[in-house]
């Protein structure tokens, strides 16, 4: 398509009433095709848009454009799916590892009792940080 030479390319779409554009609609077609204008059809005596004359260009864009934003939602809900499945192989995976690291300290918390005396104060501020550190 030939690059519109009368229109520039972000110029505000006219609006007709409809039964302005009925008559005059091999004459919008024209002007639409040639110099890309767009034109917006109103309700008679209503303001608000009711229909567009659009160049062919513009439609395909649009038809275009439905096409990709459905294939990205598809591509959207692909990644989504995979990544939820990694949050979860990863959730299980941390909390096996996190399971391991709780009877580590289990076992190193009964080998501390077995060899310090009772009541020894660093034995107690030990405990104190890692009773805070795990929220309780």
């Amino acid at each position: 398509m030939a690059v519109p030479a009368l229109t520039p390319r972000n110029a505000p779409a006219r609006s007709l009433p409809l039964r302005e554009a009925r008559t005059r609609l091999s004459q919008l077609v024209a002007m639409a095709e040639l110099t890309d204008t767009v034109t917006v059809v109103t309700r008679d005596g209503d303001s608000r848009p009711v229909a567009a004359i659009v160049p062919a260009g513009a439609a395909r864009s649009v038809a275009e454009a439905r096409a990709d934003a459905e294939r990205l939602a598809e591509v959207t809900a692909g990644w989504a799916r995979r990544l939820e499945a990694l949050r979860a192989q990863s959730g299980r995976r941390h909390a096996a590892e996190l399971r391991g690291v709780a009877a580590a300290l289990a076992e190193v918390w009964a080998e501390l009792d077995k060899r310090a005396a009772p009541g020894d104060p660093a034995l107690v501020r030990l405990r104190a940080a890692h009773a805070d550190l795990l929220g309780g």
